[in-house]
């Protein structure tokens, strides 16, 4: 298959509980958490692996700096659209329409979450399957803060990046 190109093919996945495998989440797992596909701001969707630390950690007899990897780093970065009801309050989750349920799990500074993210030629829409790649970001939000006032009504959120599990694979089985 060819190239695919990246717009509209982000698939995101918020979940409260860490599944038992975070390599290998079920699909199970992954639908069991908020599809927040179609309710995230994709200009600046930021969530990624950054460089790792370097520790100075050479032999004598290098000459030069060398320097090898020590702790993983990652970006944790996105903006939720709003969602609200005919009377102004935040929409409640229904059925098949999540409604405001991403800034609701987001909003308060401390909840700790993991974010799975699949990039693949696949759309965002199509479902998980078992041997999707992903990637999985344990994270702690901090306060969303207020981005323009243009547009529709948003907030960023930052997360604090806990522990990160890339080049993942949907297991059939939790914890296999």
């Amino acid at each position: 298959m060819p190239k695919s190109l990246a717009d509209g093919h982000t698939k995101v996945a918020i979940l409260s509980t860490k599944p038992a495998d975070p390599l290998h989440p079920t699909v199970a797992e992954l639908t069991a958490g908020i599809d927040a596909s179609c309710r995230i701001n994709s200009a600046d969707y930021n969530v990624t692996a950054t460089a790792s630390e370097t520790v100075e950690e050479k032999e004598l007899c290098i000459e030069g700096n060398a320097v090898a990897f020590g702790p993983s780093n990652a970006t944790i970065e996105f903006t939720p659209f709003r969602y609200f009801g005919t009377d102004g309050s935040a929409e409640e989750t229904e059925a098949d329409e999540i409604g405001d349920a991403v800034f609701q799990a987001t909003k308060f500074k401390g909840t700790r979450l993991w974010l799975y993210q699949r990039e693949t030629s696949k759309k965002s829409t199509d479902d998980w399957a078992v041997g999707d790649e992903v990637d999985g970001f344990e994270f702690i939000t901090d306060n969303p803060q207020q981005v323009d006032r243009t547009g529709y009504v948003k907030k960023k959120v930052t997360g604090a990046y806990q522990d990160l599990w890339v080049n993942g694979e949907v297991g059939p089985v939790a914890g296999g």
